[in-house]
């Protein structure tokens, strides 16, 4: 590393400091007011000066929620809106940068438990995973914005999937903001952008319970890797590849001892597993989406053990653990058999 880029990165470690320093002398002093009066000295700038100011404040941890109220009480629900959109996403990549760039360390030691599941959530869902989190905020937005700086998740896929899914919820608070500012003053229309708000907010805060029923999703118990293979090494688990016939000798391959029965067979072939009803059983798939939709078709069926292989075959590979079938064309039945005679299944034990 020669000495500019040293240089580079110990100023941009002092900028983030002294920003986060300043942030906690004095964040007891910032609202609505104060910023407002500290902005109508800039006059035609002020715009920009406020969407510097949001894109600091994001960068030093302060909350967003009281950026975005501001910037509807003093822009309007239109241009408040835009702004609290473009600070929200600069300040988001700048943190992701810095994370990605500059404290990988130190950021992962802030994030500790969180850090984990976001980049599990990352490898199994890409763009998507980041998008639920943005639509619904399951983390601290500030924290988020530099976990995800070390998951695989590429800058492009990044700053588009995050300015897209915090669309919503920056016109819900730019609203909200400005409805406030106008009831103070007299006005009743106020009102009508403060239940638009409040409504934007209340369909964020039930999008989890939809996308889980739209995936067909009712909560799965999720297994890793590590844990599946040390339960299969000791017949403690039946597994069950819900991926078509070809899918499961295909590239991938299939983990050994596993039964293809593919999604759309699984109702027709319930006989099959019936004994397993009482015993463990884990699902997969080539990412976790069929596995899941089957673990709730299982479910249903009176199945009380049930799991879901987290990141499914494509996580399996990553991992380097060993795999069978890859691109030989054998039967889905031989296979389906081979696995029976590898795996003693505990109902069926005599």
């Amino acid at each position: 590393m020669n000495s500019r880029r040293i240089l580079l990165r110990a100023a941009l470690a002092v900028a983030v400091a002294a920003a986060i320093t300043a942030t906690l002398l004095y964040r007891d002093q910032l609202d609505v007011e104060a910023v407002e009066v500290w902005l109508a000295g800039f006059g035609l700038l002020a715009p920009l000066v406020y969407l510097a100011l949001y894109t600091v404040g994001t960068v030093a941890f302060l909350p967003g929620a009281l950026f975005a109220l501001a910037g509807g009480a003093l822009f309007g629900p239109v241009w408040g809106a835009l702004l609290n959109l473009a600070g929200a996403t600069i300040g988001a990549t700048l943190a992701f940068l810095v994370a990605r760039y500059l404290a990988g360390k130190w950021v992962a030691r802030r994030t500790g438990g969180r850090l984990k599941r976001l980049i599990e959530g990352v490898e199994a869902e890409g763009w998507r995973f980041v998008a639920f989190v943005r639509l619904v905020p399951l983390f601290p937005f500030n924290l988020t914005n530099y976990a995800l700086g070390l998951t695989r998740i590429g800058l492009l896929s990044y700053v588009a999937t995050s300015f897209i899914a915090m669309a919503p919820g920056a016109i819900a608070y730019t609203w909200l903001g400005h409805a406030g500012r106008e009831a103070l003053a007299g006005d009743a229309s106020a009102i009508r952008y403060g239940l638009m708000a409040l409504g934007l907010l209340a369909a964020i805060a039930f999008l989890p319970r939809l996308v889980r029923r739209l995936r067909g999703d009712t909560g799965s118990r999720w297994i890793d890797v590590s844990t599946l293979e040390n339960r299969l090494a000791t017949n403690g688990i039946t597994l069950i590849d819900v991926r078509e016939p070809d899918e499961f000798v295909g590239p991938l391959g299939h983990i050994s001892g596993a039964l293809n029965m593919p999604l759309g067979e699984i109702r027709d072939r319930m006989g099959e597993i019936e004994t397993l009803r009482d015993h463990p059983v884990a699902l997969v798939c080539r990412t976790d989406k069929r596995s899941a939709s089957a673990a709730a078709t299982l479910r249903s069926a009176g199945f009380r053990d049930v799991h879901v292989l987290r990141g499914g075959m494509e996580q399996w590979n990553r991992s380097g653990t060993p795999v069978e079938g890859m691109g030989h064309a054998c039967n889905p039945g031989t296979a389906a058999e081979t696995s029976r005679s590898k795996q003693t299944w505990k109902g069926e034990k005599t």
